[in-house]
């Protein structure tokens, strides 16, 4: 079964950097779409970084050109790099998986719903 186990997370100043990492168990990259939900309490998880198996990202607007999100398919792993890190970026980042034969939906348009999550790592920007 799918299994999703972040790390990373933790206490940062604001614009210091962050590097999250998921291993994944399970289940074969190719045929999935990976990504990053945040979430703060009171409102809704969002979608932060999505990406295809051929590699095409989609990121959250306001995370748009200080992030990057990556995947070694040959270890299972995704990783997320924010910089500049903004207090509002604090949360908790969840690793995901959606089968979907690779494409992804855009971060802006995923629902959490349809993904397979991990159990989530916090992150504090202050």
């Amino acid at each position: 079964h799918v299994q999703l186990v972040e790390s990373g997370g933790g206490s940062v100043q604001p614009g210091g950097s962050l590097r999250l990492s998921c291993a994944a168990a399970g289940f074969t990259f190719s045929s999935y779409c990976m990504g990053w939900f945040r979430q703060v309490p009171g409102k809704e998880r969002e979608g932060v970084a999505t990406i295809e198996s051929a590699g095409t990202p989609s990121y959250l607007d306001s995370v748009k050109g200080r992030s990057t999100i990556s995947q070694d398919n040959t270890k299972n792993s995704l990783t997320l790099q924010i910089h500049d890190l903004k207090v509002e970026d604090s949360g908790t980042y969840t690793c995901a998986a959606l089968w979907s034969g690779g494409a992804c939906p855009k971060a802006s348009d995923a629902n959490d719903k349809n993904f397979y999550l991990g159990q989530g790592t916090q992150v504090t920007v202050s």
